[in-house]
């Protein structure tokens, strides 16, 4: 007895207006006007007070910044002691262990002061190979590395100028004006 295959037609059939894109550029068409009129209207109806929701406005960004999520990861700085102002890494090598960049680099040296165990010497960060997974902030156990600096212009001409050193991320600060209120951030429609 011989088996018999039933061949299944699986191409899609197609009608001239799909063939030839037109409905579906026409359909395109109407949601770039229809989003049109509507951002046109709101901006006439805003100037001139009866609504208060303006249109869609593209940020210019140089001039004007975006407030950022106050959880958004941005670039890295390193915490001050509070009694003597230096860095409050402790050189445990936690960070640098956990990165899956394998991005930071730390030299640790015994402090001169008895109570504190040890300090870092070298520490530096290649910011061009960080993929800003904040696994360094988690595994810190002295609170000695954020990433909530509120920076995200991090760019330089060279790769020597993406690596960043002690002192540049000590004095990269954490930058509160950089950051919308956490109530009028989930108070917003998106």
């Amino acid at each position: 007895m011989a088996i018999t295959v039933k061949k299944i037609d699986t191409t899609p059939r197609m009608n001239f207006l799909e063939r030839t894109y037109l409905w579906e550029i026409l359909k395109g068409l109407w949601i770039t006007n229809r989003h049109f009129v509507v951002n046109i209207t709101r901006h006439i109806l805003n100037l001139f007070g009866i609504k208060t929701k303006p249109g869609a406005v593209t940020i210019q960004y140089p001039e004007v910044h975006r407030g950022y999520h106050h959880r958004l990861r941005t670039a890295h700085y390193l915490t001050h002691r509070e009694n003597d102002g230096g860095p409050r890494c402790v050189g445990c090598m936690m960070c640098e262990t956990i990165c899956p960049a394998k991005c930071i680099y730390i030299v640790p040296t015994e402090h001169p002061d008895p109570n504190i165990e040890k300090q870092a010497v070298k520490f530096t960060i290649d910011m061009g190979k960080c993929v800003y997974c904040g696994f360094c902030v988690e595994a810190c156990p002295e609170d000695a590395i954020r990433m909530d600096s509120g920076r995200l212009d991090i760019c330089s001409y060279t790769r020597e100028g993406m690596i960043w050193d002690i002192n540049r991320l000590m004095a990269n600060h954490h930058d509160p004006t950089n950051y919308k209120d956490v109530e009028k951030w989930l108070s917003e429609e998106f």
